[in-house]
């Protein structure tokens, strides 16, 4: 057993704190949404403030400005861990980033696993995430209980940390592109007479599905925009893909395309909803009416 914060209870943190709990470790909860903390607390969770004698603090917020503020802001995770204890950083971050705040974590006698994530939040709940890793042999080591109660692969791409993080702006660019092609083709469909459902049924099983597009499809079809991943993520993690090209001096021209429908939506006020409300962008410019919409 493991003493494990999970700070972060968002909707991939929280099940990933569930499948900790699952698999018997102590789990302390840490948000700034406090109902998250006490659901997490009537689950088995421990209350108040984190031990000094933590093995492991999974940080599993939104951006790299949160990630830096849990670790050194007042009252930084990182001076209360213990020496040889890990931090596992969840986040999509530069990979500049991470390196960055590996080496803070060293001067702090912490341990730094780069370690950002995918595969949603069913996936976070039911332990079978893919980790996307990068960091010392004894980052692994000490992150390895909690990597095992939350996922069903760890790709180990480097032994410091930076590799992990190019990997998730490499999987954040195909994820990005996916969903706004989604809603394109989705869309453009509907103008031939093709039903969302219809859509759902056949690409599906035909050569232009992506996992995207049956994760994020039926959500249009159900009229229901509840955010599972918002609108909002997109803007911040193609910035950041765009960021490391441009610093490559790598052309990248249907990720900034898909960048700009992405900022078109939150202009519209949909930020806050599912990230495939971006097919009402489309729905918009050419008069449709989605699923779940007002005549």
């Amino acid at each position: 057993m493991s003493r494990i914060a999970v700070i972060g209870l968002g909707s991939m943190g929280y099940g990933m704190a569930q499948s900790c709990l699952r698999a018997g470790h102590e789990v302390w909860g840490q948000d700034i949404n406090e109902d998250a903390v006490q659901r997490l607390k009537v689950e088995g969770g421990q209350d108040g403030p984190l031990p000094g004698d933590l093995d492991a603090a999974m940080i599993v917020v939104l951006n790299a400005a949160q990630t830096e503020t849990v670790l050194f802001g007042d009252g930084g995770v990182a001076r209360q861990l213990r020496p040889g204890a890990v931090v596992i950083s969840c986040a999509t971050v530069a990979p500049d980033f991470a390196r960055a705040m590996a080496a803070r974590c060293a001067e702090a006698g912490v341990h730094y696993l780069d370690a950002p994530i995918s595969g949603g939040a069913a996936k976070a709940a039911s332990g079978q995430l893919s980790v996307m890793a990068s960091g010392s042999t004894a980052a692994f080591a000490a992150a390895r209980p909690a990597l095992d109660a939350c996922a069903e692969t760890v790709f180990e791409l480097g032994d410091e940390a930076g590799p992990g993080s190019a990997m998730k702006a490499v999987n954040q660019l195909l994820a990005g592109v996916h969903i706004a092609a989604m809603a394109e083709a989705l869309t453009f469909g509907m103008t031939q007479g093709v039903s969302p459902a219809q859509f759902v049924e056949v690409i599906s099983k035909c050569a232009g599905t992506s996992w995207m597009l049956e994760n994020r499809a039926p959500h249009i079809v159900d009229g229901d925009y509840t955010p599972r991943s918002q609108v909002n993520i997109w803007p911040k993690d193609l910035g950041i893909v765009l960021d490391v090209a441009k610093s490559a001096g790598f052309s990248a021209p249907i990720t900034a395309t898909a960048l700009q429908q992405y900022m078109v939506a939150v202009g519209m006020g949909l930020g806050a909803e599912d990230d495939a409300a971006i097919a009402k962008v489309y729905a918009r410019n050419v008069g449709l009416t989605l699923p779940g919409d007002a005549e």
